[in-house]
């Protein structure tokens, strides 16, 4: 049984992990089990060019930054398991027990982070009645998002990135990562509102 398992490998599911992980020396954190789907073939990032982000070199390959963020992640934070290759099919279940189905396994999970993406190809079953129309997208992209209240589908059940109604610029798609994964530190700190820095200090 996972505490949380993020379903999707891009820039919000990897941020999300990673904030995660570096709460891993708090009290709250002891036993927590985290997993990451890290399939990322569908990832817009397989395309992007990066000159305009946040301590990003100028120049650098979204798809660099796939293959960086595994390595990064299996090497600080070892305790996140990784589940490469696989790809959700279906989501069955209710707060705090969910089962998750993929395509070679299944997996059970207290709650869900789905952030895998606005394409209309969306096919999660147990999420389909979630899907709208992309509130920040143009009409004819056809992009959809979940229907959520601050990043919130229904208990358990957080969406990040594009998927969250969020434009796709990384930046943000980090931020909203990062904004789930302190409301899940939050939940699990008996809901007094927490996070994780680390310091030089």
């Amino acid at each position: 049984m996972f505490d949380v398992l993020i379903i999707g490998g891009g820039v919000s599911g990897m941020s999300c992990a990673l904030v995660l992980g570096s709460a891993q020396n708090k009290s709250f954190m002891s036993n927590k089990k985290i997993g990451i789907f890290t399939h990322q073939k569908s990832s817009s990032l397989q395309e992007a060019l990066f000159n305009n982000a946040y301590g990003i070199s100028p120049g650098t390959l979204g798809s660099e930054l796939l293959k960086q963020s595994n390595i990064h992640l299996a090497t600080v934070y070892p305790h996140i398991t990784q589940i490469p290759e696989e790809k959700v099919l279906k989501i069955e279940g209710d707060y705090p027990e969910f089962k998750v189905f993929t395509n070679k396994n299944s997996y059970t999970t207290r709650n869900l982070v789905v952030g895998i993406g606005s394409a209309n190809t969306f096919a999660i079953e147990g999420l389909m009645h979630f899907v709208e129309p992309h509130k920040k997208a143009l009409p004819e992209k056809q992009r959809i998002q979940l229907r959520n209240t601050d990043h919130k589908v229904s208990e358990g059940i957080y969406v990040i990135g594009t998927l969250a109604g969020w434009r796709s610029q990384l930046a943000i798609a980090a931020g909203s990562g990062a904004a789930v994964a302190t409301d899940i530190l939050t939940l699990w700190n008996d809901n007094i509102p927490t996070h994780a820095h680390d310091s030089i200090r």
